[in-house]
């Protein structure tokens, strides 16, 4: 073999193993456009979301009626697939189970700050409803919470309001991985999600191999 053909032996085996980008994978284009009319629809007046996870089936029947705002949110969303592959990333065990920083950094930080108005107070945070997450008023975006408990007595005054309750699968919300507690995002108000929004789930799957997470967030028809 002479030096020519041995430099290209060597070139085609070196490409072999040499790790190569991985593209992004695709994302629904209205994703990429929080404030379109598409992004916006107005939700049923009740609808069931189904949260496949690495745990089991989560169902939330949602309530227009509770929290017209959050519902709307909430719905065009999960019909988009905003929270598929989103992970469980505070998860405080028997008090709450929060997600909603989409997989990817470039969806995730459109939507950051996507604000939508409050809704006013109305259902309780008993255990088993389901409210969005902020740290000022009218600041809900995408992170939401299972109440794991019954915590009217500290979320009802800020108030958070449940636009939905989970109908099955409270027992796979209950199971979900606590072992990381705070340490892997915290809420909003801590002030520590900038990892997560930076690196999305490559960054939690790297620093946090255990959390669980959604696989699939579909509309029941």
């Amino acid at each position: 073999m002479n030096r020519r053909d041995l430099l290209l032996a060597v070139g085609a085996a070196t490409m072999s193993w040499w790790p190569r980008q991985t593209p992004a994978p695709a994302v629904d284009d209205l994703l990429l456009h929080p404030d379109s009319p598409g992004m916006n629809r107005p939700a049923p007046e009740r609808f069931r979301a189904r949260l496949a996870t690495s745990k089991g089936t989560i169902v939330i029947e949602v309530v227009r009626a509770w929290a017209p705002h959050g519902a709307d949110r909430f719905f065009n969303l999960v019909a988009h697939g905003y929270y598929d592959e989103a992970r469980f990333f505070r998860v405080i065990k028997d008090k709450w189970a929060q997600f909603g920083i989409h997989a990817e950094p470039r969806v995730s930080t459109l939507w950051r700050t996507a604000t939508i108005p409050d809704d006013p107070a109305g259902q309780s945070n008993v255990r088993g409803t389901v409210a969005f997450a902020f740290a000022v008023p009218n600041g809900c975006t995408t992170q939401v919470f299972i109440n794991l408990r019954d915590n009217s007595s500290t979320h009802d005054k800020e108030p958070f309001v449940p636009f939905g309750r989970v109908v099955e699968g409270m027992d796979v919300a209950d199971a979900l991985n606590a072992e990381y507690g705070e340490s892997s995002g915290s809420g909003i108000r801590a002030g520590k999600q900038d990892p997560l929004f930076g690196g999305g789930t490559a960054y939690l799957t790297r620093e946090f191999p255990r959390l669980d997470y959604i696989r699939k967030a579909t509309i029941d028809s």
